[in-house]
C-alpha cells in the first residue's frame, strides 16, 4: 500500500515539473487574485493599537493575557508540574493497551517539530536587532506562560476527542469548539465555529507549515552546497521540490504513527545537534557569558536607544514568544490528541514542555550566541539580520559552523512540514469525514504544495496563511476560557488519584 501511495505522490509530483518554466507567469496570477484578501485579513489580525507610546498587535495581547490568565488560573502549573511532565514522558506511567495511537514521547515529538523552525534561528536574529538583548527576557517570561495555555489546549484535545472505527483517534480545537458551543445550546454555532477553525488550519497548513518550510529548506541546502553561483541545484528548485515532496509523502503517508517515529528521532537529533552547537559556541566565548546575561536584564528595563523604552522591548519579545511556539493557536493539541493514555490531563502535563524547550531553551541559546558576539564585540559586522546574523555569529568562532545551522534548519523544516501535515489532514477529514480517498487525496495535495513552496514565490498565498492561522486563535482562546472549569475539575481529580496533592 505505500509504495503505491508512495508512486502515486511522485507521479503527481512529476506532472507539476513544466509548472517550473511558467514560475513568474503563475507568481503574478494568483498573487494579483490573493492579495486583496490577504490585506483584508491581515488588516484584521494584526491590527495594532497604542500603548504607553507603541503599537501591540491585538492578536498579541489575545494571546499573551490568554496566557497569564491561565497562569494564574491553574495555580502556576507550569512550575508545579514540570518534574510529572518529565516522568511521564519517560514512560514511567503509561500503558500500552490504553486508547490511543502514539506514546507522551511521540506525541511531544511531533508538537515540538511543529513549532521548531527557522524562527527559532533567523526570528530570535529579527527581535534581537530590533530590541536589543533585552527582547531575549519578555521571550523567555513569555515561553514560561505559554505552558500554561499549552497545558489546557492539549487537555482538551485529548478529553473531547474521538475514536475511529479503525482505532485511529481525532482531535483538536475543532471538536473541543464545537462540543464548547453545543454545551451551551448553541449547536449551529459550535458546528460553524468547529469547521471554521478545520478550514483555518487547513489553508494554514499549505502555507507556513508547507510552503514556507520548503522554501526555507530549499534556500539552506543552496548555501551548504555552493550558494546561489556555485550549487547544482541553483537553478533546479523544481527538482529539489519534487525529491522534497516525494520524501514527506513517504512519512505523512502511514499517518500520526509513521509521522511520530520520523519525529520522535528527528526532533531529539536536530535539538541536540542545534543545542551543542550553540553551547560550543557559548563555550569559546566564556568570558562574555555575564556581559550577555548582564545585557539582557538591563535591556528588558532600561533599554537605551530602543523605541518605546522597556514597554516597547516587552512587546517586542512577547510577539517573537507567540510566533515561536504557538501556544493558544491550537494546533499542537491536534498532535497531542492522538497519544496513548485514558486521562487526558497526562498530555496538558506533557504539553508544558512544549513552549519551554522551544522557545526558554532553544530560542535562548540562539539569543545568547548572539549577544556574546554581536554585542560583546563592538567591531564586530552588525549589517545583517535574520539567519544571516545567527550564522555570523557561529561562524565567528568556527568557519565551517554556519554548515551546521543550515542542516539543523533543513531538519526544522523538514519536521514542521510532516507535523503540518496531519494537522491538515485531521482539519481536512472534520470537514469531509473521515475515509481513506479523502486522506489520500489531501496527502496528496500536500506534497504538491511542498514542491510548490520551493519554486514558486507565492508572497501573497503565505501572508494569507499565515494571518488565517493567527485569526483561528481568537474562536480557539474563546473555547479554552469556555472550557477551563471543565480541564480544572480533570485536574483536581487527577492530582488526588496520581499526584496526591490538592
Amino acid at each position: 500500500m505505500i509504495i503505491k501511495n508512495t508512486f502515486a505522490t511522485t507521479l503527481v509530483l512529476l506532472l507539476f515539473a513544466p509548472l517550473a518554466n511558467a514560475q513568474q507567469g503563475i507568481d503574478a496570477f494568483i498573487n494579483n487574485a490573493v492579495q486583496p484578501l490577504t490585506t483584508f485579513i491581515s488588516s484584521v489580525v494584526f491590527y495594532s493599537v497604542p500603548l504607553f507610546g507603541n503599537d501591540i498587535p491585538l492578536v498579541v495581547a489575545w494571546l499573551v493575557f490568554a496566557a497569564v490568565f491561565f497562569t494564574f488560573y491553574f495555580n502556576f502549573l507550569n512550575f508545579r508540574g514540570f518534574g510529572h511532565a518529565i516522568s511521564l514522558v519517560r514512560g514511567n506511567h503509561s500503558n500500552p493497551k490504553d486508547p490511543g495511537e502514539v506514546t507522551h514521547f511521540q506525541a511531544l515529538a511531533t508538537a515540538v517539530s511543529g513549532t521548531v523552525g527557522i524562527g527559532n534561528i533567523g526570528g530570535v536574529a529579527v527581535a534581537i536587532s530590533v530590541g536589543g538583548p533585552g527582547a531575549t527576557f519578555w521571550t523567555i517570561t513569555a515561553g514560561l506562560l505559554a505552558m500554561s495555555t499549552k497545558f489546557i489546549e492539549c487537555t482538551l484535545g485529548v478529553l473531547l476527542r474521538r475514536e475511529n472505527p479503525d482505532g485511529s483517534v481525532s482531535g483538536g480545537p475543532m471538536y473541543y469548539l464545537e462540543y464548547a458551543f453545543a454545551e451551551r445550546g448553541w449547536k449551529k454555532a459550535g458546528a460553524f465555529i468547529g469547521r471554521f477553525y478545520a478550514l483555518g488550519i487547513v489553508l494554514g497548513c499549505l502555507g507556513i507549515g508547507n510552503m514556507f518550510q520548503s522554501n526555507q529548506a530549499y534556500m539552506q541546502f543552496i548555501n551548504v552546497t555552493g550558494g546561489s553561483d556555485g550549487s547544482w541545484f541553483a537553478d533546479k528548485a523544481w527538482l529539489f521540490g519534487l525529491l522534497l515532496g516525494a520524501l514527506v509523502g513517504v512519512v505523512i503517508i502511514g499517518g500520526i504513527q509513521s509521522i511520530a517515529r520520523v519525529t520522535g528521532k528527528v526532533v531529539p537529533f536536530m535539538a541536540l545537534l542545534y543545542c551543542i552547537s550553540a553551547l560550543t559556541m557559548l563555550g569559546m566565548n566564556y568570558e562574555a557569558i555575564p556581559f550577555a546575561f548582564g545585557a539582557i536584564i538591563d535591556g528588558a528595563f532600561s533599554p537605551e536607544g530602543i523605541s518605546g523604552g522597556a514597554v516597547g522591548v516587552m512587546i517586542i519579545g512577547f510577539q517573537r514568544a507567540v510566533f515561536s511556539n504557538e501556544a493558544g493557536i491550537g494546533s499542537a493539541s491536534i498532535a497531542h490528541s492522538a497519544v496513548l493514555t485514558r486521562e487526558p490531563v497526562t498530555e496538558g502535563y506533557v504539553s508544558l514542555l512544549e513552549p519551554f524547550i522551544d522557545t526558554v531553551v532553544i530560542c535562548t541559546l540562539t539569543a545568547l550566541v548572539i549577544v556574546t558576539t554581536f554585542y560583546y564585540d563592538p567591531t564586530f559586522d552588525q549589517g545583517l539580520g535574520g539567519i544571516e546574523m545567527t550564522s555570523a555569529a557561529f561562524a565567528r568562532n568556527i568557519a565551517w559552523s554556519p554548515y551546521l545551522i543550515a542542516v539543523a534548519g533543513m531538519l526544522f523544516a523538514f519536521s514542521t512540514m510532516i507535523a503540518w501535515a496531519y494537522y491538515g489532514l485531521k482539519g481536512w477529514t472534520y470537514l469531509v469525514g473521515e475515509n481513506l480517498w479523502a486522506s489520500n487525496l489531501f496527502k496528496l495535495v500536500f506534497c504538491l504544495f511542498v514542491a510548490l513552496g520551493c519554486s514558486i514565490q507565492l508572497d501573497a498565498v503565505l501572508d494569507f496563511s499565515d494571518a488565517l492561522v493567527f485569526l483561528i486563535c481568537v474562536p480557539n482562546i474563546i473555547g479554552l476560557y469556555m472550557l477551563a472549569p471543565m480541564v480544572r475539575k480533570e485536574l483536581r481529580s487527577y492530582n488526588k488519584k496520581y499526584i496526591k496533592r490538592q
